[in-house]
């Protein structure tokens, strides 16, 4: 390939990754900025704090204290970013602190992430079901190797006061910065990827890219065929990589099974890097972070290949 070609092929990448990542971002923010007005309205509200006893039963369960109910309500709705708020101002202990994280960070933001797998492959409600399901009893494997019972960081529970009395208008107005500066990074990001990823297309290198990942999407038993969704999910996470998800998996080049197997993968096991990092500073383990919902993410998908030859076996 001379330079003309490269340069003209480089063009071509650029443009139609450039378009993409544009589509992409606008359907983004489709999803998220209802979302997240209407998240927000509801802190400000007050009724975050009125309807965690929904849940508080189930704390004991988990090995956790009531007021943990807060954070993983938070996290469920939002994002790790608000759980990670919620937890931060909690009486909570290194122990506690492992089991909500471990909680959060298969199962969060589940309204718009359930959103991306809704048009990607698998229904909400499956996929959100799936993604508590895993969360609890990742928790309830783990929960007898931690250490919860010790004291808490903080002196009292009177820290976690979440309800806001701040005006409707100035509530809005801090609503709007910060979903300001949440969109300009989800457009550089989305723009990033998808531009990347048809830069790698346009000069034939995606299928080196498959071939390196091989032995690792073969340990996750999956098709090598969905390596460049399971790659976006791992690093950009659903929400990040929704777009590319979609806009791949749309395209029809993929099996109904395959789809199923890679998100109950990527529902349990993704934003690799940036989402265990949020809780580095809380003194987690790495161990903690990473290893539970990989391990995890393998056994899902070869249960349901299990369950699949099972149902085979059945039919003859």
């Amino acid at each position: 390939m001379n330079d003309q070609t490269h340069g003209e092929t480089l063009r071509l990448g650029l443009t139609v990754g450039i378009g993409k990542g544009w589509r992409g971002f606008v359907w983004m923010m489709k999803i998220i900025v209802p979302v997240s007005f209407l998240t927000a309205l509801l802190a400000w509200s007050g009724w975050m704090e009125r309807i965690d006893f929904v849940i508080r039963p189930v704390m004991g369960f988990l090995s956790l204290p009531d007021v943990a109910a807060l954070p993983l309500l938070i996290g469920l709705l939002t994002g790790i970013y608000g759980g990670i708020a919620a937890m931060a101002v909690l009486p909570l202990n290194i122990g506690e602190m492992t089991l909500i994280a471990v909680f959060l960070l298969i199962a969060h933001n589940l309204i718009q992430e359930g959103i991306v797998q809704g048009k990607s492959g698998m229904g909400i409600l499956k996929a959100t079901l799936f993604r508590i399901t895993c969360a609890v009893i990742t928790v309830l494997i783990i929960a007898p190797f931690v250490d919860a019972t010790g004291p808490g960081t903080a002196d009292t529970a009177a820290a976690a006061v979440l309800h806001s009395s701040q005006a409707f208008g100035e509530m809005v107005i801090q609503w709007g910065q910060v979903m300001g500066g949440l969109a300009v990074t989800i457009f550089f990001i989305i723009l990033c990827v998808l531009t990347v990823l048809e830069i790698l297309k346009v000069f034939g290198l995606i299928d080196h890219i498959v071939r390196f990942l091989s032995p690792v999407l073969r340990v996750m038993g999956l098709s090598e065929r969905v390596a460049i969704l399971w790659i976006a999910a791992a690093l950009f996470g659903l929400a990040y990589g929704g777009a590319v998800i979609v806009e791949e998996a749309g395209k029809g080049d993929l099996t109904d099974e395959e789809l199923e197997s890679l998100h109950l993968s990527i529902g349990i096991n993704h934003a690799m890097i940036e989402d265990p990092a949020l809780f580095l500073p809380f003194g987690i383990g790495l161990f903690w972070l990473w290893i539970p919902r990989l391990v995890l993410a393998m056994v899902a998908v070869r249960l349901l290949a299990l369950w699949r030859s099972f149902r085979k076996l059945k039919k003859y």
